[in-house]
């Protein structure tokens, strides 16, 4: 057997059958693409690499596909986002305070994917300990939109949305504070899935905000994001106590099923598609807008009825989202404080001194800053007025959803304001790259599912992402919904130039 040279242009679905049809075997797939990605080395989407690790996993899925073993992602290649601890690769979470740290256990997610005889490739970049927008605040290197190499791919799983969007793997995982998947999924013409909050195990993920982190898949169509998810979730309550006791679901079973009424002309007949007022107002670009409402028109045409529908408290999630956070954010980190593990400084006076040397120096600006903003929210005097108000807050946005959930099946409109801007752009204003995320911080308040499509492109011909949002447990039917629209439009085929 020998590598097709078209072999990075496959997606999970097509290598997973190349290799049960022996048409390549797992070792020369996973050596294909680590040349690639050494040979793309100056987008950033890489930080660590172990070559032995991952050939010795491709040989085990190539035992395993000899025996006649088939399921749908044996000896598919992946990678995980370098928020997740794994026993074979370091994991950094982006930051000099990890530098060189060794997991001695695996994330529940990353251990899931492998007994599924997933191959890991490697770790991607990312925003420190997962604080970011654009994927430019990690300790290393910025990681660079393979569209336009002069931009940000979104954060913070931008590591994970460059390496799929530039083919240098077929999927990757990601995770989901904010809107860290859904955003750079829809900067990079990607396809990316935010679960139900509790869906995926939190175990071994780096946590940033509790209450908020999620695990999700990262590929280029809906169909590999379900294969993905479907084993990806499942409940943990062992090791997790945010997981849900809620059984693992196959995602992939409902793809290209019409609705009940429905018809092959027209499969998603009685699909409701709820569009809130406030994500189409003037604060998004009149060129993500143009993208957006095409990729609605697509939907009409596939059965769907566009309902207007309101969620008058977004605008409130961003003061509660960085006031909720940056709290959790603060307690979390407090760990890292030079003692057990992480850096050290080289010379400090007594204990204090350490303490405020280790952090300063392993901590970027990024990330002291938001640790600032939640030690001051939670100060005594202050908890009241900030925390636990914001906590109230978020409970009404949640019932926001709610109740335009009984006006619709799914809700759409943009993931982002604006296309992927300029690396450094936003760099020296914090608060400008906090409102990029004004369509994505409300869904994950309320703990909701949510999804990038690619929908087209923007100014400079940069992509954009229509965002689907489901109610609780309804991956599978947003999922179904999203595959609906790719079998009818070529937007996630379409590649970045030199890729």
């Amino acid at each position: 057997m020998s590598a097709p040279m078209d072999l990075h242009q496959m997606g999970v679905a097509e290598l997973a059958a190349a290799l049960a049809d022996k048409k390549v075997s797992a070792v020369e797939t996973a050596r294909h693409l680590l040349a690639r990605a050494k040979q793309h080395a100056a987008l950033g989407a890489y930080l660590a690499f172990n070559e032995e690790a991952t050939l010795a996993q491709a040989q085990a899925a190539d035992a395993r596909l000899a025996s006649g073993e088939r399921t749908p992602l044996l000896g598919v290649p992946l990678a995980h986002k370098d928020i997740f601890v794994t026993q074979d690769f370091p994991t950094t979470a982006g930051s000099k305070m990890l530098a060189g740290y060794q997991s001695p256990f695996d994330a529940t997610v990353v251990a899931n994917l492998a007994k599924a005889g997933a191959v890991a490739l490697g770790k991607l970049n990312c925003d420190e300990f997962a604080m970011g927008s654009g994927n430019d605040n990690s300790a290393y290197s910025p990681v660079h939109n393979p569209w336009d190499t002069a931009r940000v791919p979104g954060g913070s799983s931008g590591g994970s949305a460059a390496a799929v969007a530039a083919r240098l793997v077929p999927a990757a995982t990601g995770t989901d504070t904010g809107g860290s998947i859904r955003q750079p999924a829809s900067f990079t013409g990607i396809t990316g899935i935010k679960p139900t909050y509790g869906r995926c195990s939190r175990y071994g993920m780096v946590a940033f905000a509790s209450s908020l982190d999620q695990a999700g898949p990262m590929a280029r169509s809906a169909a590999d994001c379900a294969t993905l998810l479907s084993v990806m979730a499942g409940p943990d309550i062992d090791r997790d106590s945010t997981s849900l006791d809620h059984p693992a679901e196959d995602y992939t079973r409902g793809l290209g099923q019409p609705r009940e009424g429905a018809t092959a002309v027209m499969p998603l007949k009685g699909l409701r598609i709820g569009l809130p007022k406030e994500f189409f107002g003037e604060g998004c670009a009149p060129d993500v807008l143009a993208a957006v409402r095409a990729a609605l028109a697509e939907y009409e045409k596939l059965g769907a009825t566009l309902v207007d529908i309101s969620l008058p408290r977004t605008e409130l999630s961003i003061p509660v989202y960085y006031i909720i956070a940056p709290a959790e954010a603060s307690s979390n980190l407090s760990r890292f404080d030079g003692v057990k593990f992480g850096h050290r400084a080289a010379q400090y006076d007594d204990l204090t001194d350490m303490y405020r040397k280790s952090r300063s120096e392993g901590f970027g600006p990024e990330v002291q800053r938001r640790i600032m903003i939640g030690t001051y929210v939670l100060s005594h005097g202050y908890y009241d007025a900030y925390y636990l108000k914001a906590q109230q807050i978020r409970r009404l946005i949640a019932q926001d959803f709610q109740q335009a959930f009984t006006q619709c099946d799914v809700i759409a409109g943009p993931v982002a304001p604006t296309v992927a801007w300029k690396i450094g752009e936003k760099s020296d204003d914090p608060v400008a790259n906090y409102l990029a995320d004004i369509y994505t911080l409300s869904t994950s308040l309320a703990g909701l599912p949510g999804m990038s499509v690619p929908a087209g492109f923007g100014a400079a011909s940069m992509p954009v992402g229509l965002q689907l949002v489901g109610n609780y447990f309804k991956e599978g039917e947003l999922l179904q919904t999203a595959h609906a629209f790719q079998q009818a439009t070529d937007w996630h085929l379409k590649t970045p130039e030199g890729y």
